[in-house]
């Protein structure tokens, strides 16, 4: 198994405010795109506010690819007068189509075992997600199947979950252990995601959830397992360099907002960075204790009352929304996603991939965000590129078409950005470009 290493940027000195001087050797150049979306961080980093419709189009744009990175935007008539090609370049025409920054998918949980496809007729006949985990489903049905996997199927579990999310324009994600709730099977899910991230041409985020649930074992025995967690499964981590993040489904009955505070304290005595579940079913003012740790990132935040968002803005911490996950719950509320862009408070976008919301599509994603929580598409497609990027730390790499950051760039056969969200249910992808090679290529299939 190859392990993939990543080069030094090759950076030159900035001619102006939108360009580098390009490298030399061009490897791929993408022309005549009907819409080039630049995100361009002049307007923001994280875009904010109104300055979330901002996607700094380039209309007929171009850009010039020198190995993983991109040396030159512009239009294609400036790229054809200042940019040298030869018989080796690649050249994409993307007339009539839209380009874009690739997906970010800062939430995920990829790595697991079984099936919980059953648990649609429980929604169905009424059944809420805390009666389904009473019941022997949800979280726990999820721990016992992965407990009993073996490493190897893991990886090729989330394998496939990652070319699927490839296909759809998804070139880096975040993925949380959570299924294991006990040390080896967490540091096991945890070398899953370090072994497919080195294998896989997807970028992955690490980060640990050990305190997803309370494992059976320890039912009734809440503050036990957090001293485990503290004690036995941190410290081990930290050891091994497996996790970047540490996470903690913040939740009445679950893991409280003084275990939470527990946990991520002796997270980030260890390095590890904090992130939270917040307010997904009651309020438990995990906004208000995300604002205090200055979490990283926070997920879901569909009950948080207005003191905590307050507590948000003036904080560092990207709201990252989770539409799919009350489409799959089939609740009535979603994240006030108005409200916050009013406010200021930076939002993402993500997928929850899970066993109980399983979709791979961040184009389902953005639809999802437009028709439930009013995102307009720029807004909608800014949370899922740049903003996205922010909520894993990722911004000055990857989110936005930029001289010097990596070629992770979608062609998509559709005209315009209005259109992820208006055609829905299909994948409208033509090409994805990661690290300046094509990966993903639905122009060659038979037609």
């Amino acid at each position: 198994m190859s392990v993939r290493s990543t080069p030094t940027p090759r950076r030159v000195k900035r001619k102006d405010s939108n360009r580098f001087d390009p490298t030399p050797q061009v490897d791929l150049i993408i022309i005549h795109a009907n819409e080039l979306v630049t995100l361009d961080s002049r307007y923001g980093i994280p875009r904010v506010g109104k300055e979330m419709k901002n996607l700094a189009i380039i209309q007929d744009g171009a850009v010039a690819i020198s190995g993983d990175y991109i040396t030159f935007i512009g239009t294609s008539e400036e790229l054809m007068t200042k940019i040298p090609s030869n018989k080796k370049t690649i050249i994409i025409d993307a007339s009539n189509k839209l380009v874009t920054p690739s997906f970010i998918d800062p939430h995920t949980h990829i790595i697991f075992d079984g099936y919980r496809e059953n648990e649609l007729e429980m929604k169905l006949a009424g059944m809420s997600y805390l009666e389904i985990l009473e019941s022997g489903g949800g979280i726990l049905k999820t721990v016992n199947a992965t407990r009993k996997a073996p490493l190897t199927r893991l990886i090729n579990n989330g394998r496939k979950i990652l070319n699927k999310m490839m296909e759809y324009g998804t070139t880096t994600i975040e993925t949380k252990s959570g299924y294991g709730l006990d040390t080896e099977n967490e540091i096991k899910s945890l070398l899953a995601i370090k072994e497919l991230n080195h294998d896989h041409p997807m970028d992955i985020v690490s980060t640990f959830l050990g305190a997803h649930t309370i494992p059976p074992e320890y039912k009734g025995k809440n503050d036990e397992y957090v001293e485990v967690i503290v004690s036995e499964m941190i410290p081990r981590i930290a050891k091994e360099e497996l996790a970047e993040f540490c996470d903690v489904f913040c939740e009445e009955g679950i893991f409280s907002t003084e275990q939470t505070k527990k946990i991520l304290l002796s997270a980030l005595k260890y390095g590890i960075k904090p992130q939270i579940h917040i307010d997904e079913i009651v309020d438990t003012n995990g906004a208000l204790l995300a604002a205090e740790l200055n979490a990283v990132q926070v997920g879901h935040l569909l009950k948080s009352n207005d003191k905590g968002l307050e507590a948000l803005k003036r904080s560092k911490t990207i709201a990252t929304l989770l539409p799919g996950t009350p489409f799959c719950l089939m609740l009535k509320d979603f994240a006030p996603a108005r409200k916050m862009i009013e406010m200021g408070i930076p939002i993402a976008l993500a997928t929850d991939l899970n066993p109980n919301c399983w979709t791979e599509s961040m184009q389902m994603i953005i639809a999802l965000a437009c028709y439930h929580m009013k995102l307009s598409p720029a807004e909608a497609l800014t949370a899922a590129t740049i903003n996205a990027a922010c909520a894993i730390e990722r911004q000055d790499e990857i989110g936005s078409i930029e001289v010097g950051k990596k070629a992770d760039i979608v062609v998509f056969d559709v005209p315009n950005h209005n259109f992820l969200p208006y055609q829905f249910g299909v994948n409208l992808v033509s090409k994805v470009i990661k690290n300046g090679k094509v990966v993903v290529d639905f122009e060659k299939l038979p037609k």
